[in-house]
């Protein structure tokens, strides 16, 4: 189904550029037509699709709202909008639900860069983490600039979000591992083949104070720099964790 809107005034579009991160119907804003071709072979549940009249939409595209180029620049969130903002229902997960199998847990604590969060949540999907856990304080993981660097993984890698680090420690039961650039253990030493969690604290701060008094600091070593970008230590940190879990 196809319709077109010709008024700026309509509610739909007031409703999508107050979105804050959501808008008032619970749709997150994925824009570009990669992320609603993830969307669509993810199974997610998509709403409306607002797309220019010269976009070219995947197959399985529903309810599409066309509306003008001016319009649609005044809904985008980046300078060089792609003439595709999808809204899709973030799905409700739990915390149990993050643990299933040999569970492997990336801890969010204090990130507030999305793309960051974003390429965080891409790093835990492609090594086989069960889940994420953005703690209170941290971007939301409905942020349109953390959907894009997620590149479609927002969609299919459970997560929570609004915990703060007393009531995580509350309801984790996981061995937990935090990336810290003065630890005396070095990433080679540590034991990741077993169920555990792995915080990775804000560039400016660390890991927060609740959570590295029991968590067991890991260092990544480097070379002339003291500490790395906080989607990059992830990435090495489950890149590890894998390659620990797939060893014979």
């Amino acid at each position: 189904m196809t319709e077109t809107l010709l008024s700026d005034k309509n509610p739909l579009l007031k409703d999508v550029r107050k979105a804050a991160p959501l808008t008032s119907e619970g749709f997150a804003l994925a824009e570009g037509p990669h992320l609603l071709e993830e969307a669509l072979r993810s199974g997610a549940d998509i709403g409306p699709i607002l797309a220019t009249v010269a976009a070219v939409l995947p197959p399985g595209a529903k309810r599409v709202i066309r509306v003008a180029d001016a319009t649609f620049a005044s809904l985008a969130t980046t300078d060089s909008p792609q003439g595709v903002l999808s809204l899709v229902r973030p799905r409700a997960w739990t915390f149990d639900q993050l643990l299933h199998g040999r569970a492997l847990v990336v801890i969010l604590d204090g990130i507030q860069d999305p793309g960051n969060a974003g390429a965080i949540l891409r790093a835990a999907e492609a090594f086989g983490a069960t889940g994420a856990v953005f703690l209170k304080g941290c971007v939301s993981p409905h942020n349109p600039k953390c959907m894009r660097a997620s590149a479609g993984s927002i969609f299919r890698i459970p997560y929570v979000a609004g915990l703060t680090a007393e009531e995580l420690l509350d309801v984790c039961r996981l061995p937990l591992h935090a990336a810290d650039a003065k630890a005396t253990i070095v990433l080679a030493e540590a034991r990741l083949a077993k169920p555990c969690a792995i915080i990775i604290g804000s560039e400016g701060r660390g890991v927060s104070p609740a959570l590295a008094e029991r968590a067991t600091g890991l260092r990544i070593p480097t070379v002339k720099v003291e500490s790395l970008n906080a989607a990059v230590a992830a990435g090495i940190l489950l890149y590890e964790a894998r390659r620990q879990r797939s060893a014979p």
